[in-house]
């Protein structure tokens, strides 16, 4: 059905819809958006001139004149994407249908600063690019995660109590010399639950991730949006205090975190 009170659609937002097979006529972007039909053009003009959506006759017409489908283009460009932890952060390049071309991992040294990591991080992305035998390709954009609290304005890590050396240090210039393009940062269960419900079609409006590996944390989405908090610290509970840990020693400096007894490491000890 048209919208009927929100803001005019936008340029993303018939993207979306073309992305996920609900449109492929402008005829069916009007109705659904409710745009005019000029707005649906200048938007579909933008879609098409950025390369992220072709529209091309349709052949199986049966009388008078075929509309023009629209189809979402995957192989437009590629995305990075880091999964930056504290001793081991994931690589990879992908289509924007979110194919794996390449990946890889690197090892860090534990405490390892941003200055010494993202330096070898985005060297690595680089060399994955020409493994992929997409270099040349346009990058359209590198998404980050890191444990613990995001800057999500500033693309830094906001309070993290084990990535000592990383608050307030803004990741994006870091890839000034590989890609002009937005460099996007979030907290990791962030990142897996947004992924989690883009994978399902936006089907479910609430949806609770526990991620339980070295670390403790978890993505909340709430009423159909991710859920920060007022701090952006919403699913941040494995430095809670809790009595069964009294007086063991957390790797975060403190001691009595619910993370000492049940995070992957302390199990492992």
């Amino acid at each position: 059905m048209p919208r009927l009170s929100a803001p005019p659609a936008t340029a993303g937002e018939v993207f979306a819809l073309v992305r996920d097979g609900e449109a492929d006529t402008r005829a069916e972007l009007g109705r659904i958006t409710g745009l005019s039909r000029s707005a649906v053009a200048s938007r579909v003009a933008a879609l098409t001139g950025l390369g992220l959506v072709i529209e091309t006759e349709d052949t199986h017409s049966t009388g008078g004149r075929p509309p023009a489908r629209l189809s979402f283009d995957i192989d437009a460009g590629v995305v990075l994407a880091a999964a930056i932890g504290r001793s081991r952060s994931q690589l990879g390049v992908f289509t924007l249908g979110g194919e794996l071309l390449a990946s890889d991992t690197v090892d860090q040294e534990i405490g390892v600063g941003p200055d010494e990591l993202m330096p070898q991080i985005t060297k690595r992305l680089q060399a994955l690019l020409d493994e992929s035998h997409r270099t040349g390709h346009r990058i359209l954009g590198v998404g980050l995660s890191i444990p613990g609290t995001a800057d999500t304005d500033r693309g830094c890590s906001l309070d993290s109590p084990i990535m000592h050396g990383w608050d307030g240090v803004p990741l994006a210039p870091f890839f000034a010399d590989t890609t002009s393009a937005p460099v996007f940062l979030d907290n990791d269960a962030n990142a897996m639950v947004l992924a989690e419900r883009r994978d399902n079609r936006d089907r479910f409006q609430n949806a609770l991730l526990v991620k339980a590996s070295t670390g403790l944390g978890a993505g909340i989405v709430a009423g159909g949006a991710l859920q920060r908090g007022s701090l952006g610290a919403a699913g941040e509970f494995g430095h809670t205090k809790t009595a069964a840990a009294a007086g063991v020693a957390c790797r975060c400096g403190d001691s009595g975190c619910l993370e000492a007894i049940a995070g992957g490491w302390a199990l492992v000890r």
